[in-house]
């Protein structure tokens, strides 16, 4: 089958044929949850194409995963009333799916693999989801593949992990430009309205017993979500999921904002992103938010310096606020996404570099000013004012602001008992809070404010030779009044 995805971004994750005499073609969308720029998508279409079958997509939303909550549950959920029009006007047959109860949709894959032709899936290296798909792959009778669209360079590009920004970002800037030209298309479903696929007549008739009040949840409705057994107490984010606000945000981004970014730092100035919800669950692509931006700069590879220099500017020929935000994307995003994939240990606290981890616990025993426990720290009732207001921040808009997420995470390392603990505590307000928890770069994150990425400074007490930061030298250093007003 001749395909425009790249070899390097397709995995079979078993060794099982494609199956000619099967009903259709089986889309499990499980992390790149958009309709657009999606690998993913394309491959299952061509795989749909080259057999004559119609395509389904499953989309499902399990809720037996730690941190499930109506907050993340509700930005899945905006994705999919998003997906139902789009795969309807194209002819494909979309089935949603949230459980009722956990374990409900065991057997819901296997029911439609069965009649599968091939099996095509998002590859995605953190949480539950590389372990999910390995199990899935051992019981399909058929082929199932895995389809990098994480980053702009490809997950098997790297052929090894980074332990430094540094080190990664010279690594892209010697091998990224050819694979930027290798991009998905930008609407795949496009080209159905012309030329469409076989309709498929039904499911299989073992679909049918796996109930889920998906149409309510799509309706908005209240009751349903409430009857879920996740953690109500963690509510909607104030800004809608999905990829149609997803994609809105980067327009938004690139034409306002973007000529700001520079000033990220400071909280009162508006210049974040704001994307990375969308990223994480995949409801817009690296590649859509790189051509939006290369678009915005009429950017071409030609300008690309021809001297490797690993520098965070300077070397992409373009604007400076582009760089700087072209820096975020690439490299800090995707060396989170490389750890991720060659580290079974990035999301714990043994995985830390063994410098960090060896001044950190030579530490341990250091007076701290303030220890405080996990029920203080979510409640926000600490000392300090700049940190009580990025932890309200999490807790009622589901992220942090860029910089102060930083210091955010210093401050639990500074109060916690032992860096274990820190850890720990870090990773859980995260992940619960957090839209975009649960992500490698969140992981990235946490494992920097201990050390990950960064290099030795000078000794100090409590945190050894890792990296300092001080609420008294953020507060001189950006501009943050009306931030604190705002979360007060």
């Amino acid at each position: 089958m001749n395909s425009r995805v790249p070899a390097l971004r397709v995995h079979a994750a078993n060794a099982a044929p494609v199956r000619a005499d099967g009903d259709f073609v089986l889309y499990w969308m499980i992390a790149a949850r958009r309709t657009h720029a999606n690998f993913a998508l394309e491959r299952a279409l061509e795989h749909a194409r080259a057999l004559g079958k119609p395509l389904v997509v499953f989309e499902p939303l399990r809720v037996g995963y730690r941190w499930a909550s109506d907050r993340l549950h509700r930005f899945v959920i905006d994705g999919m009333t998003d997906h139902a029009p789009r795969f309807a006007a194209a002819g494909i047959t979309y089935l949603p799916y949230v459980e009722p109860h956990e374990g409900a949709g065991s057997g819901l894959l296997a029911a439609l693999a069965a009649r599968a032709c091939v099996v095509v899936t998002d590859e995605y290296p953190c949480f539950f989801l590389p372990a999910m798909v390995t199990a899935a792959a051992r019981r399909c009778p058929v082929r199932l593949e895995q389809i990098d669209g994480n980053g702009l360079l490809p997950l098997r590009a790297a052929q090894r992990g980074y332990d430094r920004a540094f080190d990664f970002r010279r690594h892209l800037q010697k091998t990224l430009v050819p694979h930027l030209a290798e991009t998905p298309l930008p609407d795949p479903l496009a080209s159905l309205h012309t030329s469409p696929l076989p309709r498929l007549a039904a499911l299989p008739a073992a679909v049918a017993k796996f109930a889920s009040p998906v149409e309510a949840l799509l309706a908005g409705d209240a009751a349903a979500m409430a009857a879920l057994p996740i953690d109500h107490a963690v509510t909607p984010v104030p800004y809608r999921g999905g990829e149609v606000a997803g994609r809105a945000r980067v327009q938004e981004f690139v034409a306002r904002r973007l000529a700001r970014y520079t000033e990220r730092n400071h909280p009162d100035a508006d210049a974040a992103s704001g994307l990375s919800p969308y990223l994480h669950f995949g409801h817009v692509s690296a590649h859509e938010v790189f051509a939006a931006l290369t678009d915005h700069e009429d950017w071409s590879p030609e300008r690309v310096s021809a001297r490797v220099t690993a520098q965070a500017r300077g070397f992409w020929g373009m604007s400076e606020a582009a760089e700087a935000f072209f820096d975020e994307l690439v490299t800090w995003r995707e060396v989170s996404l490389n750890t991720a994939f060659f580290r079974v240990d990035y999301d714990r606290y043994d995985g830390l570099p063994g410098w960090a981890r060896a001044t950190l616990e030579a530490h341990a025993n250091d007076p701290r000013p303030y220890t405080y426990a996990l029920p203080a720290l979510e409640a926000a009732h600490t000392h300090d004012p700049i940190w009580n207001a990025a932890q309200r921040e999490l807790v009622r808009e589901g992220r942090i602001h860029n910089y102060l997420r930083m210091l955010w995470g210093k401050k639990v390392l500074e109060w916690s008992a032992t860096p274990r603990e820190a850890f720990d505590t870090l990773v859980h307000l995260n992940n619960k809070y957090a839209v975009d928890g649960r992500d490698p770069s969140s992981y990235a994150g946490i494992a920097w404010v201990l050390g990950r990425y960064d290099r030795p400074w000078p000794e100090r007490a409590i945190y050894g030779v890792v990296r300092t930061m001080s609420s008294d030298s953020t507060r001189k250093k950006v501009t943050l009044d009306r931030y604190l007003a705002r979360f007060r």
